[in-house]
Formats: C-alpha cells, structure tokens, sequence
C-alpha cells in the first residue's frame, strides 16, 4: 500500500515544503529512507519503528520504503519523525491511507512514541499558511508558537498516538492559541549614566534615525552602559518586525517552550573571539548567526579592534544590504540581517591615550598605530556617528544620577520615527533615515541651500567618500526630526559632520572635541531653556 502526507524542510530563515511517500511491498522486511537525509533524518528508520511499537501499533513484516520528495533538496535533523510515522500507520492501513484535506506534520520522535519540540516550527506555519494548509500538527511544546500564525488550526501532541488522532479527526482537543505577549520595560536607564551629555545625544540620534555608532573612550568611562541602554530607547516592533524576528529566534533554536513573539528588540553582544561562522551565519546546516539573530534590533560589539579581521570585514555586505547570503558547498541560503551596529574601542592599547595626563599613557606610536589599523577604513566608514566618550571626573563619580530617563527620550524617539514613517510611506522596506539611499535620498532630506553648500565645503575641506556624504546628509535629517521635522540647515550638517569626525584617532583630533563641546551646549539649551548659553554641561576631566 502507499500513502502520503505533508512536512517541511528548514532553508535559510524559511522554511520549504516536503513531500513524505511511504511505500509497503512483499520482500524481506526492512526499512529504506531515500530523499537525501542528514545523519540525524537518516536514523529516523530506528526511532519512527520502535515508537510505533512501543504506541501499542502492529505493523506487518513487509519492506518500508519512504520517499523524502523533492529529492534534490537536503534534509536536515528529526524533524519528519512524525511526519514518517504517520505516513507508515497510513501505509500500513492502521490509519486511514488518504491524506487529510490540508494537513502538515512535523515533531520528533522519542522511542517510547512521546513527541519532541523541533526548532523553526515558525516559519513551517508561515509557510503551510501560504501553500493553502489549513491544519498544522506539532509537538505541544511548539503549539503556541505555530499559533502565532493566523488562519491556521495548530494542534499540539504530546504523543505519536495523540497525533493520529488528529490526523484521523477523531481528537477531541481544541487548536491551541497564541501566548499572551507583553512589552516589559528594559531594566536598565539612561539615568544611570553619569555625565557624557554628548554621548547620550548622539546616542539618542542613533536611536532616532537607525543609524550605525561607535563609541571612543578610556576603559570604565561608560562605553558599554551607554550601548545597553540603547534598546530601551528603540520604538516597540511591529507586529510583522516581531514575527520576522522570532522566526530567525525559532530557526536557530532559541525560543523557550510555549514562547510567544519576541516584544523587546533583539540586543546581541557576541565574545570578541567569535568566528566568522558565528557571527555571520554557517555550519551544517546553515544556521543565523549573530547578524540575523539582531534582525531588527541592535549587535554590539564591545572591544571592537579585538575582534578577527575576517569576521569585521564579513560585515561589509550585510550592513549595506540588511541581508547576508551564504554560499556552501551542498547549500544555500539567504537571511535577513538589518540591524543598528554599535561598536566600543579604546584609543590605544592602553586605552589612557586620551586622558591628558602625561606619562600615563606608554604605548609607543606604532603601537597605536597598529591598534588603529586592526579596523580597516571601510569598517569605520559604515559608521555613521564617531562619538567620543570621555574619562569622568571625580564631580561627574561623586554625584547623585540625574538627567532625563530613558521614558523621556524614548518619547522624542518615537515621535521622529513617526514622521520618518510618514515621509517615507511610499517607500517599501524603509522605516528609517539609516535606509534611505539613492534617488530618495536626495528627495527626501528637504535640505536648504545653505545646508547643500556647507555640506560641499566638508566634502572637499575633509576629502569624504560618497559614503560618509551621504551618512552625513542622513544624520543631518535625524536631527532634524528630532527638532520637529524641519527642513535640514547648515546647523544641522554642522552638528552631523562633529559627531562624525571622530575617526581620527581621539589624542590627535582637538577640534572634534571643540565641536563635540558646542553640541553639549546646544543639547543643554534645548532641553533647559532657561540655562546660560555658555555653561556646558559636565563631560568628564
């Protein structure tokens, strides 16, 4: 007898369709799996037969032959247990032979028949929706999350023998429903951080525009506290952000139990000793790596020319497409990859070059160079915002914390990523200043004449690349928006080119530190009106 059912194979961040064909015929009892299956797929012969034993089913002594179709496609991991399974009691005629209407099945098997939660269950229900499934079977760990997706009746089993009676329609159990998913406020706020009234506004811009930062600074002036606050100052997901990034969370394994959608933004700080592999995405099968895991929220990268030169340089693509494509041997695949990347260094080996106190400081200049040099021009260059964090001084340690909390900027946040929403509503995939690009660019930036010429004069005044124009030219626009949406001034290209002229090393850059000064002022006058125009706030010694 033969019979056949449905199941999916993971590819990428996705998921594709697989046909299971079980086949019964006269011969000497065995078990043949063709379809292209993994090491893990292919010991499906083992687990599938010994659960249907230990379920209380009687199988007669023919050959058992299961076709995993498309041939062509390779299949990974346990996940067609189930799937198998059921096709076998099918084939058997222990279940009904014919397929039910619009059914799919995936779930591991143990050998006493109980079914285990499988990885990227996801993007297998966002998938059956689209292919026209109606009714999805899954282990009962992963109900809740194959719920997620609309349209679609998903049934958790608890055992091979709950799942047939699914798959007969004799199941008196209800679909199952999506978990409740609420926001929780990010622990940590940005009045925790003493002084650097310049880093939090530029922080706030990257907030602000979506727009790439990194942060130069001695060790223990608040690099790392200033990154981890940045996704409590990020607007809420949208629903279809949150389900792109719990189906990358799903793929590689990372959602806990009965988890619902992702509501905090993703905050993904990987060793500075990762491979290239772990931070862009390999293995075999391939899996996201960190990049993808980021999908929608933030990577940072702390130590930043600590970090291997392959793996920095990795992130070329990725940062300008929003998207990595991975090429192997026997596999391919392609994964989102659009996130905020914040980077943290020091100035020298030492990190005390900045520190204005002579002697403290004892790495030689090629030394420094060499440090400098660990990260390559195009690297920095995707930077948009070069934000200098300074040493702090004893007044900045000894004070009670104070200055806005992150609510406050949160609000001023989301406010400017409204009006980017509404300037960029006929554009498809742009959420954000940090996106436009082209064309739109210029359209969109609404700069006056004055801004057009200053913006030349830096452009030959500091020989920029097209690039760090155009980075300018956008950062320019976030301030802007956060100003109430105006058009972009002379003021505004002023105050981007300071935060962006950083890439010089911070001991030998004395004008950026002057420019950096004239927005603290700026920043102090707008939030406290009344304060005198030439009291700038505490940056540190």
């Amino acid at each position: 007898m033969h019979s056949s059912l449905h199941s999916a194979a993971i590819a990428g961040a996705g998921a594709l369709p697989v046909e299971v064909q079980v086949d019964l015929s006269l011969g000497l009892p065995g078990f043949h799996l063709v379809g292209l299956p993994d090491l893990a797929c292919n010991d499906a012969r083992v687990r599938v037969l010994t659960a249907i034993r230990n379920s209380g089913y009687q199988l007669p002594q023919k050959k058992i032959t299961v076709n995993l179709a498309p041939g062509d496609l390779p299949k990974h991991g346990s996940g067609f247990d189930l799937a198998i399974a059921l096709g076998v009691l099918g084939a058997s005629g222990v279940l009904p032979p014919e397929q039910p209407p619009s059914a799919l099945a995936v779930g591991e098997l143990t050998l006493s028949g109980n079914v285990l939660p499988v990885r990227g269950v996801l993007p297998i229900a966002l998938e059956a929706r689209r292919l026209g499934f109606t009714t999805l079977i899954v282990p009962e760990d992963n109900a809740c999350e194959g719920a997620l997706v609309q349209g679609l009746r998903v049934h958790g089993a608890r055992s091979l023998a709950e799942a047939a009676e699914v798959w007969c329609g004799t199941s008196s159990s209800r679909p199952a429903v999506p978990s409740a998913s609420e926001a929780t406020p990010s622990p940590l706020d940005l009045t925790e951080v003493r002084g650097q009234q310049t880093a939090k506004w530029a922080l706030e811009i990257a907030a602000a525009g979506g727009h790439n930062a990194l942060f130069i600074g001695p060790p223990g002036a608040g690099k790392t506290m200033l990154a981890r606050r940045l996704p409590g100052l990020l607007p809420a997901m949208s629903f279809e952000e949150a389900v792109e990034a719990t189906s990358i969370w799903s793929v590689a394994g990372r959602l806990k139990a009965n988890a619902g959608l992702l509501t905090a933004r993703p905050f993904r700080a990987p060793h500075h000793t990762i491979s290239v592999a772990g931070l862009i995405g390999g293995g075999s099968p391939l899996r996201p790596g960190e990049i993808s895991l980021a999908h929608r929220g933030v990577l940072f990268l702390d130590e930043l020319p600590e970090f291997g030169r392959a793996a920095l340089e990795a992130l070329r693509q990725p940062l300008e497409d929003g998207e990595v494509s991975l090429v192997r041997a026997r596999d391919r695949a392609s994964m989102p990859a659009r996130f905020m990347l914040l980077g943290a260094m020091n100035p020298c080996p030492c990190g005390h070059a900045a520190d204005g106190v002579p002697g403290r400081c004892r790495c030689t200049l090629p030394a420094q160079e060499s440090y400098r040099r660990r990260i390559s021009g195009p690297i920095l260059d995707r930077f948009d915002l070069h934000v200098e964090v300074r040493q702090l001084s004893s007044a900045d340690l000894l004070a009670s914390p104070e200055g806005e909390s992150s609510a406050a900027v949160r609000a001023r946040v989301e406010r400017a990523r409204g009006i980017q929403r509404e300037r960029f509503r006929g554009l498809a995939g742009v959420y954000c200043n940090a996106q436009l690009g082209g064309r739109s660019l210029r359209r969109l930036c609404d700069a006056t004449r004055e801004a057009t010429a200053k913006l030349g004069e830096l452009i030959d005044g500091m020989k920029l690349s097209a690039r760090a124009h155009d980075r300018i030219l956008k950062l320019a626009r976030t301030i802007a928006d956060l100003q109430g949406a105006g058009p972009v001034t002379d003021e505004h290209v002023g105050e981007a080119a300071a935060l962006r002229a950083l890439d010089r090393p911070v001991a030998e850059a004395p004008p950026a530190r002057e420019s950096a000064l004239v927005i603290a002022r700026k920043v102090a006058a707008r939030k406290s009106p009344g304060a005198s125009p030439g009291e700038v706030p505490r940056e540190g010694a």
